[in-house]
């Protein structure tokens, strides 16, 4: 199945702030650190906040990866690997001679992937202190369909035995949570008996908090009407007056999701010609979603 070469994001809209900068440069050290490890030689990567010039026009041929964070985290990262990059790591790891010219192999695909497993344990270390416990699942999948957040590129620095050339884009609710779980928390104030101190702000029955400061910053939803698992047979022979049947029935709460996950229930309106859900439903959690809880 061919895919649509991917355009990098412009980086003078989406470079990274402190936050997601911190984040990007702990897996450019953690990706550092393993490839040197694998070479038994430094290999040196930091983090770019635009595409350099000698990586590649994106092409079908790339590598699209899916970091998952769950924990005190929640949200994606996407990864695109130039093809001539991603094969040279996955060769690397393989113990494989360097040869730009190979042909990109499903073993290549599953040792870029164990790759970047072991990377993301480093940074499931790495980021303890500011953010607490992530976990990361890392997968090939397509390139996602939600607007990043946040943007850049790690690349590999001086002699190396390949090119390191990696783009990420965090997704809107990753990019939330980094803000918002690296906030300090506020300490109930020590009053002494009969005093108080009105200069202390209390923190709402809702336990928001920091939360407040994020309330101005863009979140895509999704509405889902159902879905359905097809085989990859079932998708090529898709076209013009094709039926693909749902799992839900007509009637039947559509789901409203942030970043993959529910957050809504309701029925689907038409207003003024556009469609519209009303909301029956608030799912307990959603607000977790966007404080990056369990």
């Amino acid at each position: 199945m061919t895919r649509e070469p991917i355009a990098p994001s412009p980086a003078s809209e989406l470079s990274p702030d402190g936050d997601a900068g911190q984040f990007s440069q702990l897996w450019a050290d953690s990706l550092a650190q393993v490839l040197g490890q694998i070479a038994t030689a430094p290999l040196p990567v930091k983090t770019l906040a635009e595409m350099p010039a000698e990586v590649p026009a994106p092409d079908a041929n790339d590598i699209q990866m899916i970091v998952v964070a769950a924990g005190s985290l929640r949200g994606e990262m996407s990864l695109r690997i130039p093809k001539v990059s991603g094969l040279g790591m996955a060769r690397l790891f393989l113990g494989e001679p360097q040869d730009a010219a190979a042909e990109f192999q499903p073993d290549h695909g599953q040792a870029l992937e164990e790759l970047l497993r072991q990377v993301a344990g480093h940074v499931a270390t790495a980021v303890k202190p500011r953010w607490g416990e992530v976990q990361f699942q890392v997968q090939t999948a397509p390139a996602p369909s939600w607007a990043a957040g946040a943007s850049g590129w790690w690349g590999s620095t001086g002699a190396t035995p390949c090119p390191v050339w990696v783009e990420w884009k965090l997704s809107a609710a990753l990019h939330t949570a980094l803000v918002a779980a690296a906030q300090p928390k506020v300490d109930a104030p020590v009053e002494a008996p009969g005093l108080t101190d009105s200069r202390v702000p209390p923190i709402g029955a809702a336990g928001l908090g920091n939360l407040d400061l994020l309330m101005d910053v863009a979140l895509e939803v999704t509405l889902r009407f159902g879905q359905r698992s097809l085989l990859l047979r079932e998708i090529l022979e898709l076209g013009a007056g094709s039926v693909v049947e749902l799992d839900r029935k007509i009637g039947e709460p559509a789901d409203l999701l942030l970043d993959g996950r529910i957050v809504a229930r309701g029925e689907v309106v038409v207003v003024d010609g556009k469609y519209g859900l009303r909301v029956l439903e608030v799912v307990t959690p959603a607000i977790g979603v966007l404080r990056g809880e369990a």
